[in-house]
């Protein structure tokens, strides 16, 4: 896409969802982290689901620390890779407390320091808690990039580029939400629901006539699409 196409489509998305947040229940810095932490390969609403128990019983990273390794995995193994979260979140939590005095850093080289943390995680802190316009590119917003023309690239941080240098500077940090909101109900994996999408026109994904005129509820043939490099979704 152009920069004008790309503001077209990004203002559609703005224009039908305009309050778009993170869909994570939390309530500070530290429970965001864990949550963002927790999240990889799972959907918010599981990880939601575990953490309402977790936050109850160690709402700051002195309190996981207590709770230990085995008490943080007693509440959330109903999530994928749960063991290796568990370990991530405790140790993270030591981390905090050696090195930033329980707090959670406004700094993206101490947050991806941090144990489960990388650029994504680190990402959707800076944007969500501490206001910067910084783009989490997840497997949704992995997909939109190549899908419409949007920021194509191979890799997340090359989809991310993309995004920053179309994406008009004052649109950049609330996109973030937009575009995940879009690609989690909308433009999704294996069905994308063209017919009622509000960036149709400048959308450059070549099926899109062809799914748009379908009726609403038809089956269409799952697509096959790049998947979002394994390396890149912590």
């Amino acid at each position: 896409m152009t920069r004008a196409q790309a503001r077209q489509f990004i203002t559609s998305l703005a224009e039908a969802n305009p309050d778009a947040e993170s869909e994570l229940v939390f309530r500070d810095a530290f429970s965001l982290l864990v949550a963002v932490v927790l999240s990889a390969q799972a959907t918010d609403r599981s990880v939601n689901k575990v953490t309402e128990g977790l936050f109850r019983d160690a709402p700051d990273a002195r309190a996981m620390v207590a709770l230990g390794e085995d008490g943080i995995a007693a509440h959330i193994r109903t999530i994928g890779l749960w063991r290796a979260k568990a370990k991530n979140v405790f140790r993270l939590s030591e981390q905090l407390l050696a090195l930033h005095e329980g707090e959670v850093p406004a700094d993206r080289a101490a947050l991806e320091a941090l144990a489960g943390v990388g650029r994504k995680t680190a990402s959707v802190v800076l944007n969500v808690m501490f206001g910067e316009s910084a783009m989490a590119v997840d497997t949704h917003i992995f997909r939109l990039g190549n899908r419409t023309g949007l920021a194509p690239g191979k890799t997340t941080r090359a989809v991310e580029e993309g995004l920053i240098r179309r994406i008009p500077p004052e649109m950049l940090r609330p996109s973030h939400h937009w575009l995940i909101l879009h690609g989690r109900y909308v433009c999704k994996a294996r069905s994308p629901e063209c017919w009622r999408c509000t960036a149709f026109a400048p959308c450059l994904f070549p099926l899109k006539e062809d799914i748009g005129s379908k009726k609403p509820g038809r089956d269409k043939k799952p697509l096959r699409e790049k998947a979002m490099p394994a390396t890149d979704r912590g």
